[in-house]
């Protein structure tokens, strides 16, 4: 199940043992066996991280890897507006599973349907929702996770401090998160989608540049993405795709497009209505598929990719858009997503999980690269690094922000073992998480000052005199 064909060489450090449990004891025994015998442990719940952090080590250590697929249970209790997740399921499971209990019941997740809830959950979970009603980890209201004793906790059990951290400050630091509590979310019906190309002789570079200040400041109901893409509408030049969900008629969503943005030109033509799983499907990349297709956990391509993130405070000029552009106009298959924030998403602290980036952020930006061969991994590689350092002076600084679902190591890696050094990690925790870091740090210090559950990038432990957080 590696997702990552970079890592399927001989040179990549696997597990020397993988473990599949169907329960909690064996968890709690794989634990205990792995801190007898002096071997890390990295857990894997969909495998979808862009670095394989969760099945490979980058510096040759030996390891034992935790594989959840079998731990996927979802129980959805529609009354009371509530779901218990085991971290094995998909996202796609847990959306189809809602939907057969309850047709205006949602969850604020992503859209990639193959991802497990173990990951996305840890990181944040940014999706159509995320204006509405926030990231995943914001609609978390329990969880279960074994600690590195081998102890199952819940919510009460472990303490406010260690519930914060494990919603949005990353996977593979603090635990095993067995299951989570989740508040399901209202949607009307029906909702709205339109999907919509635009080349550079069409005005991309306007559109662009217009939809930065637009798509923040419309209502929550209204999602609107904006990607540049290579190659569109089957030529040879780069382009803008605007894709979005409406919580509401057609005739609502053209309205606040007439509003917010007549010059995107949506008109009744573009504008498609159905049910809220079924914008999940669309979302997914699944056309009109039957919303049974987001059962399929093997519908996600085997492929070579690197991926990496920003996040944009003040709009991007209008003539730095041209450049940004250019750099679409080469043979390589890469793409640039931006995911609006405001809404709720502006009115929640920074400090109230993890995930700092509210506010004042405008976007979200990941760029990410694709490929087949591996003789192309070199190309690939220096373009997207090549993209992210022109971007610099463009995106957010002083931490120049980076959202830790889309990990990438170029920002940083922890020192080999488990004396891993706060100082040296902030570096690039803070990038993921701000002021939040220490607080991060100072939990891990509390609850696995050992540093068991150790990656290239988990949470080092922060000790201090006294009681740590």
């Amino acid at each position: 199940m590696i997702q990552n064909l970079r890592y399927t060489s001989q040179n990549t450090t696997k597990p020397i043992l993988i473990l599949t449990p169907t329960n909690q004891e064996q968890i709690q025994a794989s634990v205990s066996c792995c801190k007898n015998h002096g071997l890390s442990i990295r857990v894997r719940s969909g495998g979808h991280d862009y670095e394989g952090l969760s099945y490979r080590s980058v510096n040759y250590s030996q390891f034992v890897m935790l594989d959840l697929t079998n731990l996927r249970s979802i129980h959805i209790n529609s009354h009371h507006g509530t779901a218990w997740v085991q971290s094995g399921a998909t996202i796609g499971e847990l959306y189809y599973k809602i939907s057969t209990k309850n047709s205006t019941l949602a969850f604020p997740a992503g859209t990639c349907s193959t991802v497990c809830a173990g990951g996305q959950f840890s990181g944040g979970g940014i999706g159509t929702l995320t204006r509405k009603y926030g990231l995943s980890a914001d609609n978390i209201l329990d969880a279960k996770i074994i600690d590195s004793n081998g102890k199952v906790l819940d919510r009460a059990a472990m303490g406010e401090d260690l519930f914060w951290a494990i919603r949005g400050g990353g996977g593979g630091s603090f635990g095993i998160v067995l299951s989570w509590k989740l508040r399901l979310v209202q949607v009307p019906e029906i909702v709205s989608t339109f999907f919509i190309n635009i080349t550079l002789d069409q005005g991309a570079i306007g559109l662009i540049y217009k939809w930065q200040y637009v798509a923040f400041e419309m209502e929550p109901d209204m999602f609107l993405e904006a990607d540049i893409v290579p190659n569109i509408n089957g030529t040879s030049e780069p382009g803008a795709v605007f894709n979005s969900l409406y919580l509401g008629r057609c005739t609502d969503m053209l309205t606040c497009m007439q509003v917010h943005f007549p010059e995107l030109g949506v008109g009744t033509s573009d504008c498609r209505e159905m049910s809220w799983i079924q914008s999940a499907v669309y979302f997914a990349g699944f056309g009109d598929a039957d919303p049974k297709i987001l059962l399929d956990r093997g519908l996600q391509p085997k492929i070579y990719n690197k991926g990496t993130s920003d996040y944009v405070i003040d709009p991007i000029p209008f003539a730095s858009w041209e450049g940004i552009f250019d750099w679409f106009r080469s043979n390589i298959s890469g793409s640039m997503y931006m995911i609006s924030h405001g809404g709720v998403m502006g009115e929640i602290p920074e400090s109230y999980i993890p995930y700092p980036h509210r506010g004042r952020v405008l976007y979200n930006v990941q760029y990410l690269a694709l490929w087949n061969r591996a003789s192309d991994t070199e190309a690939h590689l220096g373009w997207i690094r090549g993209l992210r350092s022109s971007m610099t002076y463009l995106v957010s600084t002083n931490p120049r922000r980076a959202y830790v679902n889309f990990r990438d190591l170029d920002l940083g890696s922890n020192d080999v073992g488990r004396n891993a050094s706060y100082e040296n990690a902030r570096v690039w925790g803070e990038m993921y998480f701000k002021d939040n870091f220490k607080r991060l740090a100072l939990v891990k210090g509390e609850v696995d000052p050992e540093n068991f559950f150790w990656h290239e990038q988990s949470i080092p432990p922060l000790i201090v005199e006294g009681k740590n957080c």
